[in-house]
């Protein structure tokens, strides 16, 4: 008697676009089909059970605009599905040169078959639409710092001096109202003025209150983990909402070096033979998270002797490169404090 010990594997590399995937299917016996079709997972879920109804499928796509729709569609399907990094799909040399739908998911098929892809750690619903929440509030930032830079460039434009008790980055009220009552020749740069100014304070009441949103829900439904990192010098409420909403559970990080590689708190080397060059830190990194621990380095040496002691001992050197070194130190700390549950002490050495 013949009995099926295995099931045969099916590789599918997708190349994912709002309009149009293209799909690459392979084998372990033949090298495949390419073929176009609209962004449906069920529409290649009735393709599969057509062609390939006995197959185990794998299936991969590079992580991109399109979420993580997909992925939980094909899991729900029963396959394993790779949602992963554009960066560590490998190119030959002549592939780096050539670029095409079709050969992006030949791509992806191709190193998922040889077993050569990690998918990138896939967030729950619940925390993805949290890290949305924390995302706009990004983008309110920029928009208020924007917007400040306009007005400030309209003053200087026109050739209005600011008074001395305003020339600084805090916006007090009385220099709201300063800039509300600026009179100019004509009223064409008033309202110019009255526009910016009305844009400003929408975009100042809209950051309020998604910082409030933020903080309360995070305080509500992470309250432990928000707490512990609160502890933290240098750690706020919304540096805290960042980790939270952008890491995740911490927990996930084994040691300290994965997460430092994570953030991009490590240095770029080159080595070859007996040469070694060390080249700043790597651009691979998680570059708001990784702004946020250098920002929280600054508070943390002025408030916490430890930190404060391991800057100066670096003294001498650049400024920056002290800071980094900092804020590594902080972010392993960040973690401990996480895994041992255990509140930071200010002034304690280990």
């Amino acid at each position: 008697n013949t009995q099926i010990t295995a099931l045969p594997k099916l590789y599918i590399g997708i190349d994912i676009h709002k309009r149009s995937w293209k799909v690459h299917c392979a084998t372990e016996l033949f090298t495949g089909k390419t073929f176009s079709m609209s962004p449906d997972p069920e529409q290649l879920q009735r393709y599969v059970l057509k062609h390939f109804s006995d197959y185990e499928v794998n299936v991969a796509y590079e992580a991109g605009c399109c979420g993580y729709y997909a992925h939980r569609c094909f899991e729900g399907y029963g396959w394993t599905s790779l949602v992963v990094n554009p960066a560590d799909i490998h190119r030959k040399g002549k592939e780096r040169h050539t670029k095409t739908d079709k050969i992006d998911a030949q791509l992806i098929s191709r190193e998922l078959k040889d077993g050569r892809l990690d998918s990138i750690e896939v967030p729950d619903m619940e925390r993805e639409q949290l890290r949305s929440l924390f995302r706009r509030r990004n983008d309110l930032v920029k928009d208020f710092r924007r917007v400040k830079s306009y007005i400030k460039m309209q003053l200087l434009y026109f050739g209005i001096k600011e008074p001395e008790e305003f020339d600084n980055d805090h916006w007090s009220h009385k220099y709201r109202q300063w800039l509300d009552d600026l009179v100019f020749k004509h009223p064409t740069a008033k309202a110019a003025l009255e526009s910016r100014m009305r844009f400003f304070r929408f975009v100042d009441q809209e950051l309020r209150d998604v910082s409030t949103q933020l903080r309360r829900y995070c305080k509500t439904h992470y309250k432990k983990d928000y707490m512990l990192l609160r502890s933290i010098p240098g750690i706020g409420g919304i540096v805290a909402c960042g980790i939270l909403c952008e890491l995740g559970d911490l927990r996930r990080f084994n040691t300290v070096k994965h997460l430092a590689g994570y953030v991009g708190l490590v240095p770029s080397v080159h080595q070859s033979g007996g040469n070694q060059k060390t080249m700043g830190m790597t651009p691979r990194a998680h570059r708001l998270i990784r702004s946020y621990f250098v920002e929280a380095s600054w508070q943390a040496i002025r408030t916490d002797p430890v930190m404060q002691a391991y800057y100066r001992k670096h003294m001498g050197k650049n400024v920056k490169s002290i800071i980094v070194k900092v804020a590594r130190k902080l972010l392993s700390r960040t973690l401990a404090v996480i895994k041992t549950e255990t509140p930071y002490v200010v002034g304690v050495l280990q």
